[in-house]
């Protein structure tokens, strides 16, 4: 009798020593978010958004800030004329409900389209984070022909992070305007036609679907992808297992803008295969001949190997001086050096990328964003 008093007695304590620690985990997680700096924004109201930026900046003003969470419900959020709003802030997620139902838009006036005018987002932060939102810049591209330079991000900052992010315009659609910057963008749609992704840095894109335009309203000319102007980073771009869709006008995969640009495709897949230009990257277009332009182990939609053994391309420099030839198919062992350790060092921008990504999908549970 005695001894099953004692059980019992033993069971009912060790119950309540876990009804504790169960009370004591719920208080530390409850704390935890609470302790998290999330600001909501109003659904479709493009002056909240703005307003949650410019908190956002004002708190997380130090590079050493705590990650501070922006929250943006579907809707569209209509800036107008309105440009280069500046997140200057640090250690900024911005996170969308999702990327088709959160859009982002301005529409400069064509008097004054600039590739450093015209911005949705100017990014002057370290460690900022986008994701599950599209950015469309809405300015009237073939009125403003030929030149039409309309930028939704870009970017002044380093370490910027982009999941799930769609830039919509024609010219200069993302810039990366920062000499020693180093950005990632995983499964982000980018759509243009002519230097729509350009600007300088190590940027490694992952998975991401690129998206060429009508070049002119009639479907003619062709459309150039990227622009570099890598100077004091060792990689420049990187398209990692990328996708590009083409319907319309003709594609390269990009020029050099100046100085030493670095521009590799690898683990391509082209829809359209029979629209990419025989010489593959632009013959007449480079600016220099310290150039650094590549692809490696490109397929068509079915998965099948298109890339030819060697292409060697005589280049025609704009500034008319001599042509140089250039072979433009990367080796196995030029490729093996292409990985994001190599890239970024000690930044691990994957796994950041996944840390964020379980955090947003928490708060979005936690503020009914789903």
């Amino acid at each position: 009798m005695i001894t099953d008093k004692n059980s019992y007695l033993c069971k009912q304590n060790k119950l309540k020593m876990k009804r504790k620690l169960l009370l004591i985990v719920c208080c530390l997680v409850g704390m935890i978010a609470a302790a998290q700096h999330v600001i909501i924004v109003k659904k479709g109201d493009a002056q909240s958004l703005l307003d949650a930026i410019a908190e956002a900046n004002q708190w997380n003003e130090h590079p050493d800030a705590d990650r501070l969470f922006i929250l943006i419900p579907n809707g569209f959020y209509d800036l107008g004329e309105t440009v280069l709003t500046r997140i200057s802030g640090h250690n900024i997620a911005l996170i969308g409900q999702n990327m088709e139902g959160v859009v982002i838009q301005n529409k400069p006036d064509v008097k004054t389209e600039s590739i450093s005018k015209t911005a949705i987002f100017q990014n002057r932060g370290t460690n900022n984070y986008y994701q599950d939102m599209t950015l469309k810049n809405a300015l009237d591209y073939y009125v403003s022909e030929p030149d039409g330079r309309a930028v939704t991000l870009q970017d002044k900052g380093t370490r910027t992070i982009c999941n799930r992010v769609r830039m919509l315009s024609y010219q200069d659609t993302y810039y990366s305007d920062n000499d020693k910057c180093q950005n990632y963008m995983q499964d982000t749609e980018i759509h243009g036609t002519i230097d729509f992704i350009c600007g300088a840095g190590d940027v490694w894109f992952e998975r991401c679907k690129i998206v060429t335009e009508k070049r002119s309203l009639d479907g003619s000319g062709i459309n150039i992808i990227t622009a570099t102007r890598t100077s004091e980073t060792p990689w420049g771009y990187v398209f990692s297992h990328c996708t590009i869709e083409n319907d319309v006008s003709a594609f390269n995969y990009g020029r050099s803008w100046h100085t030493n640009p670095r521009c590799v495709w690898m683990y391509t897949t082209l829809l359209t295969p029979d629209k990419l230009v025989p010489t593959r990257f632009d013959a007449k277009g480079m600016k220099t001949s310290l150039n650094y332009f590549k692809e490696y182990r490109t397929t068509d939609a079915n998965g099948c190997d298109i890339s030819p053994k060697s292409n060697v391309v005589t280049f025609t420099l704009r500034d008319d001086t001599q042509p140089f030839e250039a072979e433009t198919m990367m080796t196995v062992d030029e490729a093996r050096q292409y990985t994001l350790k190599n890239v970024f060092g000690t930044w691990q921008p994957d796994k950041v990328l996944k840390k964020l990504e379980r955090t947003g999908r928490k708060l979005k549970k936690q503020y009914k964003l789903y």
